[in-house]
């Protein structure tokens, strides 16, 4: 937490215990929450916490690289703290979704640069398909 109190105040952006409570789910939480399950997982702690906090403090952490957000056809955004290009596997059943850090994305970044001669900047890949629980 240390890291990020750094990188809001280097910005000029509040530290805030909800701001900093935000960040912890997400660095803490690989189920890619949305917004409605960080709020609602920090309502107990932070009662007089609004929803616009939570979207506002994920703005932020966009705007500064510290999360990606995750459109995966739901109607809502995901959020995730591991900013390193990776793929992520939703299932088609719960709407689980994981990480995959095996496979180099970034080879298939530098591929797509040299097939296209567009300059990449940011790539998000979605694998589908039934979890372990759903596909049986």
């Amino acid at each position: 937490m240390l890291e990020i109190t750094k990188v809001l105040k280097k910005n000029g952006y509040k530290v805030t215990p909800q701001r900093l409570a935000v960040f912890n789910v997400l660095k803490h939480n690989k189920k890619h929450p949305c917004v409605d399950s960080i709020y609602n997982e920090l309502q107990p702690k932070f009662p007089t916490m609004s929803l616009a906090t939570v979207y506002k403090s994920l703005e932020v952490f966009k705007t500064l690289g510290l999360v990606q957000e995750l459109n995966i056809g739901e109607g809502s955004f995901r959020y995730d703290a591991n900013t390193k290009p990776h793929p992520h596997v939703i299932c088609l059943k719960c709407g689980k979704v994981d990480d995959i850090e095996y496979i180099d994305s970034l080879n298939l970044t530098d591929y797509a640069e040299t097939k296209t001669g567009y300059k990449i900047t940011g790539q998000q890949i979605y694998f589908y398909g039934y979890c372990p629980e759903c596909k049986n």
